[in-house]
């Protein structure tokens, strides 16, 4: 088999790929809103049929939400299970956009020829990365190198609620010997990335009460207890002066970053600068004696999410109010139990309350532990190896500061390690308008997929 030829076959077929993503690319898959669940289902069928032309066995599954969508290509070499998904965000707000956003463009920016429309980089662009390199590979070879699961979710962006029962229900089916996903960005323009960990999530919300109803100021204030008062004074508890969370336990399962893994991130071309100046920050605002890389992919964190309570009208209201709320997330890394976690934080706010003053929690929130791949595979190293000849410097094992769950499902429901190897950029506006995928990301995906199969398949 010739990779030089498969190679050379995507650089050749890149205006026909092109055409087919921008086929996907003007159907409004769009999960959360009930009025695009006919073309959810259309979504789903393109991809089928496009399976299909490559010799899959695909078919669509119908779940209680949108559709699964399930292929097989047999192969000599491991098995490869492929997940991502079609659905995508809403486009609001829509005056925003410079086009409209399913009617997919190439346009030419300062930073060369991009693909412009709803889903081009999340995660329609990125999907059709791995089919077109499966769908060049075979066309040179007459059959792919490894066995191939191809699983294409239609709830992603709408938080999955089908996926786990039906991977549960499918999990013979879905069993193979390492997941492949592909919505994820690289680190920074040009650096070919695989995500090593990804942070979980626990997500809470709480209420102070104090008086039975709102209060005249002029009558309970000084003696009465204020909630807000009481809320700011709990908030600021959690943290001490050098930005460490000061709930007691709360980094029990946090592990320091490996040396050499520490190397690899201070060398992947990530800047802190442009970081931080692109949202208008002059500085870190953080954790004390950890980088700002460090602090987003291998430190856990406590955030306030919105606090509210009192008036909220024009003018002024001089009440003590009843009530305050407040929501907050925790990013987890390493070991952290988020349920243990849980009781640690609301044992935090008890003994913080003062006389007079009651706490009620909303219990149904959910909570995931962070993902940590085991690296120490082979497949990762070969993995690695093929980007870093595709892009022409070394790839990197890097960290993500956001939670993908479907990486830690893999894990929980199929016992699969999953490999996260995207090709996105910081700016390509997923979820916003104008999303964008460069070009040079859809080309180099697909020859970057290319030789990752051919290396894992050795």
């Amino acid at each position: 088999m010739s990779l030089d030829a498969v190679l050379s076959r995507i650089d050749d077929q890149l205006p026909e790929a092109l055409e087919r993503l921008m086929g996907l690319l003007r159907i409004q898959s769009i999960s959360t809103d009930p009025a695009f669940a006919e073309p959810c289902q259309e979504a789903a069928d393109w991809l089928v049929a496009d399976l299909q032309s490559i010799g899959a066995k695909a078919e669509k599954r119908m779940t209680p939400g949108h559709p699964m969508v399930v292929g097989h290509i047999d192969g000599p070499g491991p098995h490869l299970l492929f997940y991502g998904h079609y659905d995508v965000q809403p486009v609001d707000p829509l005056n925003l956009w410079n086009s409209d956003p399913f009617d997919p463009k190439l346009e030419e920016t300062d930073k060369g020829q991009v693909i412009r429309g709803r889903g081009s980089s999340d995660d329609k662009g990125q999907l059709m990365t791995f089919v077109e390199a499966c769908r060049a590979y075979k066309e040179v070879n007459g059959a792919l190198p490894c066995r191939i699961t191809f699983f294409f979710e239609g709830e992603e962006e709408s938080g999955s609620p089908s996926l786990i029962p039906f991977m549960k229900e499918n999990a013979e089916e879905l069993s193979a010997d390492i997941a492949l996903i592909c919505d994820t960005s690289m680190v920074a323009p040009g650096v070919p990335s695989i995500a090593s960990q990804l942070r979980g999530m626990l997500k809470d919300e709480f209420t102070i009460h104090g008086p039975r109803i709102d209060l005249h100021s002029g009558h309970y204030g000084g003696p009465g207890l204020n909630p807000l008062r009481e809320m700011s004074r709990i908030i600021a508890s959690f943290h001490d002066d050098q930005g460490r969370v000061a709930v007691d336990g709360f980094y029990d399962g946090v592990h320091e970053v490996p040396d050499e893994l520490l190397r690899q991130w201070e060398g992947c071309g990530f800047n802190e600068a442009d970081y931080l100046n692109s949202v208008g920050y002059t500085q870190p605002h953080g954790e004390k004696g950890y980088s700002t890389l460090v602090q987003q992919w291998a430190r856990p964190t406590l955030e306030i999410n919105g606090i509210w309570g009192g008036y909220q009208g024009a003018g002024s209201k001089t009440v003590i109010p009843a009530e305050a709320h407040c929501k907050i997330t925790c990013r987890l890394v390493g070991d952290m139990d988020p349920d243990d976690l849980r009781d640690k934080i609301r044992a935090h706010v008890d003994a913080q309350l003062s006389p007079d003053a009651k706490v009620t929690w909303d219990n149904d929130l959910e909570g995931s532990p962070a993902a940590v791949m085991n690296i120490a595979r082979p497949e990762f190293e070969k993995a690695r190896q093929a980007l870093s000849d595709e892009w022409n410097r070394e790839a990197v094992f890097c960290g993500m500061g956001g939670s993908i769950p479907i990486a830690g499902f893999f894990k929980e429901i199929l016992g699969l390690d999953a490999m996260l190897i995207g090709f996105a950029n910081e700016d390509d506006a997923i979820h916003s308008p104008n999303e964008k995928y460069n070009v040079e990301s859809f080309h180099k995906g697909m020859r970057s997929w290319a030789r990752v199969l051919d290396n894992l398949s050795r």
